[in-house]
């Protein structure tokens, strides 16, 4: 019987819980870092956390800069909350294209070991 999930998909799995929040992210890595026996998958975890944590300290800075301008007074049409937004806007483009080519690098590149679909097609 075959195993439905391959590294590379569970590569990709941890790098959409990665991206769509960071509590998903902490049962789905957290998982395949304590319970996993794969280094390759807890490799692409660890990497997952770090891309996730700098994503999460920047979005925390942008929301600290967001709270000094509302106790500021800023209109939405002041300099500040334009940079502001256009910041926010970068951010999340930067995420994305982030976390989709880490994810299309993991699910198509080549892995360290092979899955067993792909030694089994190699031995006919």
């Amino acid at each position: 019987m075959k195993e439905g999930w391959t590294n590379r998909w569970k590569k990709l799995l941890i790098w959409v819980s990665g991206y769509l929040s960071i509590i998903a992210f902490v049962i789905v890595g957290g998982y395949f870092i304590i319970k996993g026996e794969d280094e390759e998958l807890k490799k692409t975890a660890k990497l997952v956390f770090i891309v996730t944590i700098i994503f999460t300290a920047i979005s925390a800075v942008l929301a600290l800069y967001s709270s000094i301008l509302t106790l500021a007074g800023a209109s939405y049409t002041s300099t500040a909350y334009n940079i502001y937004e256009w910041l926010t806007s970068i951010t999340l483009i930067a995420k994305i294209i982030t976390f989709a080519t880490f994810a299309l690098l993991a699910f198509f590149g080549k892995n360290e070991k092979s899955d067993p679909e792909v030694i089994i097609e190699e031995s006919k």
